[in-house]
């Protein structure tokens, strides 16, 4: 009886820790960052929201992100394809804040305002929907994107302040950034 009792201990100790994340079993994937958020600012309206010389409405999509992602995180390859996940549903609650009931392939993207490569979150306080026209549009915010997070992994800036940075105004980013052509690539960060 005695090792029974040590036996379930052993094991309830064991369970407690796999879910706090305090241990992992070999050959098991690492835990991911929590779906916790840190928003940078309050998001104060979900319906009305209006974008405003191609920037999001601030008061709809203030901005969050991953408060667990480190730079080493973000700098490590597939690091944001490992944290993407935003449903259709999530993706059509953010249209429908902005009023936007129907539109053209390619004429809007749904967009993080700070990009996972910069350890934005999925939540839908970080989410809007970017128009492609005028430009620049949500192309040329990708080579924000790019910049930044080569800033950030090459130490010429910290994480934090790049997502100050690209949540206060990205089109600042953008006219500032030295041949912003270099930073039009497609990644999988």
């Amino acid at each position: 009886m005695r090792y029974i009792i040590i036996l379930l201990i052993i094991f309830g100790i064991t369970v407690y820790l796999l879910q706090t994340k305090q241990i992992n079993i070999p050959g098991t994937p690492l835990p991911s960052p929590s779906p916790e958020k840190q928003v940078l600012g309050n998001q104060t309206k979900t319906t009305d929201c209006i974008p405003q010389n191609g920037l999001q409405d601030t008061a709809c999509s203030p901005g969050a992100i991953f408060p667990e992602a480190t730079k080493d995180q973000i700098c490590t390859p597939g690091y944001s394809k490992s944290v993407r996940n935003v449903p259709v549903e999530e993706k059509n609650q953010v249209y429908a804040e902005y009023g936007i009931t129907s539109h053209k392939t390619g004429q809007y993207e749904v967009d993080h305002l700070i990009s996972l490569e910069l350890g934005g979150s999925n939540d839908i306080s970080n989410l809007w929907p970017e128009a492609a026209e005028p430009r620049p549009g949500f192309h040329e915010k990708d080579q924000v994107e790019n910049y930044l997070h080569n800033q950030v992994c090459s130490g010429k800036i910290s994480l934090q302040e790049a997502q100050q940075q690209i949540a206060k105004n990205w089109l600042d980013i953008y006219h500032q950034i030295p041949n912003p052509g270099k930073y039009d690539f497609n990644n999988n960060r």
